[in-house]
């Protein structure tokens, strides 16, 4: 199969990686990708919102299946543009119209889903600008602290927590008034704080059935012992111990099948992956957030866990037959660490180049903000590598990566070092 990969960033770099292990994948295409996805495939200058020319490109290079790493062109409709064009609607396409991308494109029709179909999630209202009183009326009826959502995408950065009521109604005017995240922000939900442990549970779904990924434990604020702002995450472990059997069963019941029956009772089309951000309060799980897309850097601890042919995966999907799957995941545990550039989530430069790479045996490192100059490669983002290791436990392959990223070298180099130190015994 010809295949085209969407995206740039460390998860696209996993699934190229992934995908091109697969025997079957005759050709492997990223757009635009980064120096790592090149390492598996050709990279192609793309710009990922222009459909067009996405569009010409597949039909000139007979690609059998389309792959969406990130959220934007989904929520922008591309899965709509391919299904409307004669010569592409027959092709091969993982990712959801944007009908079914809403789950992740907008937080207040995400709530409101999961309030019509009777998915546990945390108590919500929304407000815009012109209600911006009746929110900090809200704000008053409720526990400190207080979650605030930008509800539109946010680059994994609209989530604020605030500890005090004033803090909340200064974080509100900013949100809505002085256009904090811009158009994201036009609208904001605040919602209920649930106090428990948070787990990211992913399926690949074909609108009907669905398989089950590895479950991931993310870690998205900056500091150690989660401090600090929210990141687009600084680290990630597969499996996750309270993720036990009962949990999944929880998960499977109340959450998981209500999501694929609710879709399909409101007519919405949907084929690819369904990302759950779970909290575990007192053993029962609650809906953070829906994405439409693989987490990252998730994707980069539970891909290398999966042991099966994740392009048969792909494919099963897109044809409807994934109630013939059958995945296979691998006893291992996995342990992803985010290298960052110095003064991320807020300002920080680039530009620097990069050490040590050649000398990371043990644990394969996957591309984010990385970009090649000449001969050199050198950093160009705020998350710069994700580093993942593989072992008989979480603190065997904690060890692995972390001493890959001691090695692992770059001007303002900045990773948390208590990433998965709240799961081991």
């Amino acid at each position: 199969m010809n295949v085209l990969i969407l995206g740039s960033g460390g998860r696209e770099h996993a699934m190229a990686w992934k995908i091109s292990q697969s025997p079957r994948c005759k050709k492997l295409y990223i757009a635009p990708g980064n120096p790592g996805t090149a390492l598996c495939g050709e990279n192609v200058p793309l710009q990922l919102n222009d459909f067009p020319a996405i569009g010409k490109f597949a039909k000139d290079h007979a690609i059998d299946l389309v792959v969406v790493g990130p959220e934007e062109p989904l929520v922008k409709g591309m899965a709509d543009y391919f299904s409307r064009d004669a010569a592409l609607k027959n092709l091969l396409f993982v990712g959801p119209t944007a009908g079914g991308a809403r789950l992740e494109g907008s937080k207040a029709f995400a709530k409101g889903f999961m309030r019509r179909h009777g998915i546990p999630t945390a108590a919500y209202r929304s407000f815009t600008r012109e209600s911006v009183e009746q929110g900090k009326a809200f704000l008053q009826s409720m526990a400190a602290p207080y979650v605030l959502k930008a509800d539109g995408l946010a680059a994994g950065k609209g989530v604020i927590i605030c500890d005090s009521l004033n803090e909340a109604y200064e974080t509100l005017d900013e949100m809505l008034c002085s256009e904090l995240f811009g158009q994201a922000s036009a609208t904001v939900v605040i919602e209920e704080f649930l106090q428990g442990r948070e787990v990211s549970v992913f399926i690949v779904t074909d609108g009907k059935s669905y398989v089950m990924l590895p479950a991931a434990k993310d870690y998205k604020r900056i500091g150690e012992e989660d401090t600090g702002p929210n990141t687009g995450g600084m680290g990630a472990v597969s499996p996750v111990p309270f993720a036990d059997k009962k949990f999944m069963a929880k998960v499977e019941e109340r959450i998981i099948r209500p999501t694929i029956g609710g879709l399909i009772k409101e007519g919405v089309a949907y084929c690819g992956f369904i990302f759950f951000g779970l909290m575990e309060v007192d053993g029962d799980p609650f809906v953070i957030e829906y994405n439409v897309r693989l987490g990252d850097p998730e994707a980069e601890a539970i891909l290398p866990r999966i042991s099966s042919d994740f392009l048969d995966l792909m494919e099963a999907a897109a044809k409807g037959a994934l109630d013939k799957h059958r995945l296979i995941i691998s006893l291992q545990h996995a342990a992803t660490v985010v290298l960052a550039s110095g003064g991320y989530p807020g300002n920080y430069e680039t530009g620097f180049p990069l050490f040590n790479l050649e000398h990371t045996e043990g644990s394969q490192v996957f591309y984010a903000g990385v970009k090649r100059e000449g001969g050199s490669l050198k950093t160009s983002g705020g998350r710069v590598l994700a580093i993942t290791s593989l072992g008989g436990d979480t603190a065997k392959a904690l060890k692995a990566s972390y001493a890959t990223a001691r090695l692992v070298d770059f001007r303002g180099k900045y990773c948390r070092y208590d990433i998965g130190k709240d799961l081991l015994p």
